[in-house]
């Protein structure tokens, strides 16, 4: 006899937080074009220091900033 007190079926994850609107969007985008002359300099920077082109692209550094601070602006 197989034992199904283990097993659960697959379910639709509930989504936490609030939905992203456009007003969220705009703010992202502003953001993210804010930090990419940022991340940019960094990415030369660590480049230099470090001998290396395995690091985040300035386009994931800048992507990262804007999806850090973005939400901390809709927190209030």
């Amino acid at each position: 006899m197989t034992d199904l007190s283990s097993f659960t079926p697959a379910s639709p994850r509930p989504r936490h937080g609030r939905r992203r609107t456009l007003e969220f969007g705009v703010y992202f985008t502003l953001i993210f074009l804010l930090a990419l002359p940022g991340g940019g300099f960094t990415w030369i920077r660590d480049i230099v220091r470090n001998r290396t082109l395995n690091l985040k692209g300035p386009m994931a550094r800048a992507w990262a900033e804007a999806d850090r601070v973005t939400p901390l602006i809709f927190s209030v």
